[in-house]
């Protein structure tokens, strides 16, 4: 039996090639990258009965065409999760027959939109993973029109589940749970106060390494060089201008400016999701 692909027709803002990364190479200063939206790709996964580190495509503010080749041995079974796109049926397989587009409008709400294929997007793995990594450049490079992907061969059952009922990202502001960071002794009380009472505002020039806010910025008290220290996933910085950065999945291994905070971890899921102009507020609270 031949092998099954698609073919890259459009592609929008930015489609790379995500799966569950690079974990645990830190040390190698080996970045994990991976989805942004762990929680969206875990689904696109489990609902085609994918491994659950199969990769996938990650779609930016959609855009993306996708055509079944004419020459796959059978249908595929298609999904795509995360931001709901006009164009194709959401968090609920379909079929794709040879021949046939999928087309992802642009979503409403949400940003990142996951497209998982049964049996897996079948491009060749670096140091382990097939996720791009767009900081570090590791990984297979953004997808472009004309791209022919490889499918692999499915393994487990399809699942059975016609519609998983799981909510759209949010359209309004979003209000997220942080904890105290290593440098919180940085800043003054007013500025703790400052950041976690005021709403900032997602920047434009945010993407997979992290999110830039606008706001009023953030008073630092001390202004000695900091040494270089490791950076995670969720992690608050506030470079000079005072504005917070808050790392996604390309995070820097390493960073020299101060973490004030960090983001609770199925919060920066959500935070992944945040369209540019978006409202974000930080809160201590717990529901």
């Amino acid at each position: 039996m031949s092998a099954a692909s698609v073919t890259v027709l459009e592609t929008g803002p930015l489609v790379t090639v995500q799966d569950g990364g690079r974990p645990g190479q830190a040390a190698l200063g080996i970045g994990r990258s991976g989805a942004c939206d762990r929680a969206s790709y875990g689904l696109a996964n489990r609902l085609v009965g994918n491994d659950e580190d199969a990769a996938v495509l990650e779609v930016t503010f959609g855009g993306l065409t996708l055509h079944a080749d004419d020459a796959n041995p059978t249908a595929l079974e298609v999904v795509s999760t995360g931001a709901r796109c006009p164009g194709a049926p959401h968090n609920a397989p379909q079929r794709l027959l040879p021949g046939e587009k999928l087309s992802l409008g642009q979503p409403e709400s949400g940003l990142r939109t996951y497209v998982a294929v049964r049996g897996g997007i079948d491009v060749n793995p670096v140091l382990g993973s097939r996720a791009t990594d767009v900081l570090s450049g590791l990984g297979p490079d953004p997808v472009s029109a004309g791209d022919r992907l490889p499918i692999g061969m499915p393994r487990d059952p399809m699942p059975g589940v016609r519609l998983a009922p799981v909510r759209d990202p949010e359209a309004d502001d979003v209000w997220v749970h942080i904890g105290p960071g290593p440098r919180q002794d940085c800043f003054d009380d007013d500025s703790w106060q400052r950041l976690i009472s005021q709403r900032f505002t997602v920047s434009s020039d945010s993407n997979r390494v992290g999110i830039r806010l606008e706001g009023e910025p953030l008073t630092r008290v001390h202004h000695g060089e900091l040494p270089s220290e490791g950076m995670v996933r969720g992690a608050l910085q506030i470079p000079p201008a005072g504005t917070p950065v808050l790392f996604l999945a390309d995070h820097p291994i390493t960073g020299g400016y101060p973490v004030i905070a960090y983001v609770q971890d199925a919060d920066v899921d959500r935070c992944a999701q945040l369209q540019p102009g978006q409202g974000l507020h930080f809160t201590t609270a717990r529901a």
